[in-house]
């Protein structure tokens, strides 16, 4: 019997932590109340994370591709959320159209040339609030190996701390429009429309020093 014991502990302590972790998804609610984010630095949960662009395809529908591999941060400036800044890299060789030949077409010298300029980025230069929980993210958008202004439609879906991990949690949903020809992408035009249309859905989790 003895020996048995220490599983007996294990098997307990894991039975009250998976009624901890249940009760505290249960429980979890995020708040939109700016005042409550914690300032710092944050990285994106990289498994949660959506980038989207989709184009017009000859009137027919939206044409969507979305990138697989993208790293982003933010730095958070609690006292003064204006001032909070956005990193965003996007590896263009990660597209994805669910087509492996047009993946290979759409990164290749046609259109993104990865070969020559292997990553997208987006540096945010302001931050314009336009509601509690909304604003106007404007910065730069690099995009193959040109970079002009950007605005993004910015939406706060919330903040918390996660109850599985305990980390403070950030998620964000923004969409955009940029005209691709301006970044000497015109190719296959007018059958792909110029204007691509950005969505995005990313959660952050504060980085510890």
């Amino acid at each position: 019997m003895k020996a048995l014991r220490p599983t007996v502990v294990v098997l307990a302590a894991m039975t009250a932590l998976s009624g901890c972790t249940a009760i505290n998804v249960v429980t979890h609610r995020v708040s939109t109340d700016l005042v409550k984010v914690v300032g710092g630095t944050y990285q994106l949960d990289p498994h949660h994370w959506s980038l989207l662009f989709d184009v017009d395809h000859l009137g027919y529908s939206r044409f969507v591709m979305r990138f697989d591999k993208m790293d982003a941060s933010l730095d958070v400036d609690a006292a003064e959320i204006e001032k909070s800044r956005a990193h965003i890299t996007i590896d263009a060789t990660s597209v994805n159209t669910n087509d492996a030949d047009l993946d290979r077409i759409v990164a290749g010298p046609e259109m993104f040339d990865a070969a020559r300029y292997p990553t997208i980025t987006f540096e945010s230069t302001a931050l314009i609030a336009t509601g509690e929980t909304t604003g106007k993210l404007v910065g730069n958008l690099t995009l193959h190996g040109q970079s002009h202004p950007v605005t993004l439609t910015v939406t706060f879906n919330g903040g918390a701390p996660d109850p599985l991990t305990g980390q403070n949690t950030l998620g964000f949903s923004a969409d955009g429009y940029f005209d691709r020809s301006q970044w000497g992408l015109s190719a296959w035009w007018p059958a792909v429309g110029n204007d691509v249309h950005v969505a995005v859905q990313a959660e952050f989790v504060q980085l510890h020093n």
